[in-house]
């Protein structure tokens, strides 16, 4: 078995240090790499065989393609040829599972993912969509590959891929948005930079860890904090007069129609 990386960038680098750390080999990934130092770096680091773009690839049991969007139907189209059967996975932003496939002369075995930028902690989650043609052992061999950088949410309908953009895709963004206001929010209160920074950040992080070791909802978790009549409360009531929850799911709304967007963007590409 081998898979075969087309781009050897951050993403691609962390899925190859996730998969060699839960049991892949060194002789069981390939990565083509455009720029001579990083493809030497890659080979030497994780003892992976690389090759150039133009050079032939392996045989491979999987071809994921890790470049971006606007590179995809050139690269797809050139390496179609050698790629024959094998199972296409692509993390290209946008790219539908039916624009793939039309760069590459109708190849069907195609899954579509939406990782977020957490993977490259392996801390992610990805959304994934399989065509018709994907079958139950790519299924699994995909989900092997993804768990080397987090977790992952399966679709039937690839229109919730636009959905998952807007929720854990650009959702780090939120979360980094709202860290850098309670930052803001503790320099007012007179803190050093520093301990602001401290402040908000273990706030987030020790949040989070109570989230998810808890059997609570987000919902609960928050009463739980909320005292009646004291500061919490307080603040909860100022957030609420803002509408800072109606404005979150509209933001997330127009993330999704702009995945939405794009996907007709970039099929408009190849059309005739």
């Amino acid at each position: 078995m081998i898979i075969t990386f087309i781009g050897g960038g951050n993403m691609a680098t962390a899925m190859i240090g996730g998969m060699l750390a839960q049991g892949f080999t060194g002789q069981e990934i390939h990565v083509v790499e455009p720029d001579d130092v990083k493809r030497a770096a890659l080979g030497s680091q994780y003892g992976i065989g690389t090759s150039a773009p133009g050079e032939a690839i392996p045989n491979s049991t999987a071809v994921l393609f890790a470049v971006k969007p606007q590179q995809l139907k050139a690269v797809a189209s050139e390496l179609q040829p050698q790629i024959g059967d094998a199972l296409v996975i692509s993390i290209a932003a946008g790219i539908r599972v039916d624009t793939l496939s039309r760069f590459m002369s109708g190849h069907q075995r195609i899954i579509r993912v939406m990782p977020n930028t957490p993977a490259l902690v392996q801390a992610g989650i990805s959304g994934v969509y399989a065509s018709e043609a994907v079958t139950e052992a790519d299924r699994a061999l995909t989900s092997r590959i993804l768990d080397s950088i987090g977790e992952q949410v399966w679709v039937d309908d690839e229109h919730q891929i636009d959905g998952i953009t807007a929720i854990s895709g650009s959702g780090p963004a939120y979360i980094f948005y709202f860290m850098e206001a309670l930052q803001a929010a503790a320099r007012a209160q007179g803190f050093a930079p520093e301990v602001a920074h401290k402040l908000a950040y273990q706030t987030f992080a020790g949040a989070v860890k109570l989230a998810l070791n808890s059997e609570d909802d987000a919902g609960t978790l928050q009463q739980k904090v909320t005292s009646k009549g004291g500061t919490t409360e307080r603040a909860i009531k100022a957030l609420e007069s803002s509408e800072v929850r109606q404005t979150i799911i509209a933001a997330a709304s127009a993330a999704a129609a702009r995945s939405r967007e794009l996907g007709e963007e970039l099929g408009r590409d190849i059309e005739p």
